[in-house]
């Protein structure tokens, strides 16, 4: 069993049943998934920069990304519909435990200036979602390696409602939000 799987049935649920009162164990939020994606829009001119992306978010994640094509064409950017233009990983279970452990451990203390995560990034819902610059943080990804610097977004998305609740489990896992 993961690390924050345990800590989360150990100690979050019942943090989370006190705090919040539920009477129930299963009426307690937890996260369902987390969704990563990387946007590039040169992967349409260029396959290396697509295959690229793939290699390290399959380093970073441990699962293969799917491909991910244009919806619209659109002609500024010279792309047209069906084109390949990103990546993304969508991590459930087990997986999904061992990410936030990475990322909450590994990578994020290693961006320089670090602050902390934004309190802005929760929908109605309760999910969080944030963006990161450089795939680069992550120990998986050899720094040799890296030929096209690409930025990744990150939903961890939850069951619990209203972002007062979603804001209250993330800071049970110990993500690092900015002070104030």
């Amino acid at each position: 069993m993961p690390r924050f799987q345990e800590r989360y049935e150990q100690k979050i649920v019942p943090v989370l049943m006190k705090e919040h009162g539920y009477k129930n164990k299963l009426a307690v939020p937890r996260l369902m998934k987390i969704v990563i994606n990387v946007g590039c829009g040169e992967a349409a001119h260029d396959a290396k920069v697509l295959e690229q992306a793939q290699r390290d978010l399959s380093l970073i994640c441990g699962q293969k990304p799917v491909v991910t094509r244009a919806k619209k064409a659109v002609s500024n950017f010279k792309i047209k519909e069906g084109d390949a233009v990103g990546c993304k990983v969508t991590l459930r279970r087990a997986r999904m435990y061992e990410f936030l452990d990475r990322l909450i451990t590994i990578a994020l203390p290693r961006i320089r200036d670090f602050r902390g995560l934004s309190r802005k990034g929760f929908d109605s819902q309760g999910n969080y979602s944030f963006g990161l610059k450089d795939q680069s943080i992550f120990a998986e990804v050899r720094l040799d390696d890296i030929h096209f610097p690409m930025g990744m977004d990150i939903a961890l998305v939850s069951t619990s409602g209203t972002p007062e609740v979603g804001r209250t489990l993330l800071e049970q896992f110990g993500l690092p939000f900015e002070k104030g």
